[in-house]
């Protein structure tokens, strides 16, 4: 397979431990300098009836479940590039372009992608491949909500489009979700549209402690009750029992001053920045990682019954969040043990209309055989999707839920 991979014009190389994803280590290595030589890699691989598994910027290659197999890894870091139509609030992106360079971008022309990275150094296909955001999902969507268009290539190496560059154009947009957040199982993600939005002339985040359980319910209600329309609303509490609500406002700076005053009463006082957090949105690197969906007016109280769940198993346990959407990170302290997780996990999915997925586990995690997904309804048209889009089960094979 190695000849047909040089054929395709891309550097190939011998895998080694540093480019294990979930502790596979892959038997090459390929770096594709765009779309075709992407194009004919995965034909080769089709053709040679190898498994692939991709890499980016390698800031989530323990996501998921390990792959069954790896005989090689492609690298998206020649797939990079800006193409940017601020009149119309569209940009394409390369799918190995950094995240943080888009950003920069976005910013020089006064814009910005609505979406907070939840982790430091990824590249935009990363982002996508995982399909997680930050807090600020409340005002515009989730990442899946921004996407208009992607170029994507299958298993068999055939280049597929969809969507557009225009956000009234929504051919295609079914199947641009479907690779958001599927952890490269369905296709190789080589560049995505995005709708990007006004870069706001004014910020303010506004802080306060939460004291306990039951008067962050009434302050998150009181929240609720406002016309303020925040950007954000997050709730951060650890099983040590600190808490904070966190609340982030932007807009012109013609009546800011009073949506801070609306917030701060509905609060019962805090403090007020012009910034963002440091760290913000950003989930802890290391630690087995769980995301908690639900009702979000039932925040408080999970991110409070999880963090008990903690204590009582002598774990350390930090639930970060979106409250006002319902999407929280839960992060283990590294080292946290698999009893302990599981335990945790278990409380968390016995929650009325809440579930608990495993984003990052440590090994002893994986080698206790948790459960990473959970109860998944929709699990029969996964596996008829990935049937249809990866036939012979070659892209990252069993990374993701159900062993599709």
């Amino acid at each position: 397979m190695r000849t047909a991979l040089a054929e395709s014009g891309a550097p190939v190389r011998l895998g080694g431990p540093e480019d294990a994803v979930g502790g596979v280590v892959p038997a090459l290595v390929v770096r594709p300098a765009d779309t075709a030589a992407a194009a004919r890699v995965l034909t080769a691989t089709d053709r040679h009836g190898a498994a692939s598994v991709f890499r980016g910027g390698g800031t989530a290659l323990d996501w998921g479940a390990p792959p069954r197999s790896a005989d090689l890894l492609v690298e998206t870091v020649g797939l990079r590039g800006i193409e940017h139509t601020a009149e119309d609030l569209v940009v394409t992106v390369g799918a190995g372009t950094p995240v943080s360079e888009l950003v920069d971008v976005l910013a020089g022309a006064g814009q910005k992608l609505s979406v907070d990275p939840v982790r430091a150094g990824g590249t935009v296909g990363g982002m996508v491949a995982t399909g997680v955001c930050g807090p600020r999902r409340l005002l515009h969507g989730a990442l899946r909500d921004l996407v208009i268009g992607m170029t994507v290539v299958r298993a068999d190496g055939v280049v597929a489009r969809t969507g557009g560059r225009v956000v009234k154009n929504v051919a295609g947009y079914d199947l641009a979700k479907l690779h958001t957040g599927a952890l490269g199982t369905l296709g190789l993600v080589a560049s995505v549209t995005f709708r990007t939005h006004p870069a706001p002339p004014a910020l303010r985040t506004v802080t306060a402690p939460v004291p306990s359980a039951a008067r962050g319910e009434r302050m998150a209600a009181a929240l609720r009750a406002l016309t303020i329309v925040p950007s954000a609303v997050v709730l951060d509490r650890t099983s040590r029992g600190r808490a904070y609500l966190a609340v982030v406002l932007e807009g012109t700076a013609e009546g800011m001053d009073a949506r801070v005053a609306e917030t701060l009463a509905a609060l019962g006082g805090g403090e007020v920045a012009e910034r963002l957090p440091e760290g913000w949105g950003l989930v802890p690197e290391r630690g087995t990682l769980v995301f908690l969906s639900g009702p979000p007016a039932g925040s408080v109280a999970a991110a409070a019954r999880t963090c008990e769940s903690a204590r009582t198993v002598g774990a350390d346990v930090r639930v970060r969040g979106s409250a006002a959407s319902g999407a929280l990170y839960a992060a283990f302290a590294p080292g946290t043990g698999a009893t302990a997780v599981g335990e945790v996990l278990a409380r968390a999915r016995s929650l009325p209309e809440w579930s608990a997925t495993v984003l990052r586990a440590e090994p002893d995690v994986h080698g206790a055989g948790i459960d990473l997904w959970g109860t998944v309804p929709g699990l029969p048209l996964m596996r008829a999707v990935k049937d249809s889009l990866d036939p012979g089960h070659r892209l990252a094979p069993g990374r993701f839920t159900g062993g599709i």
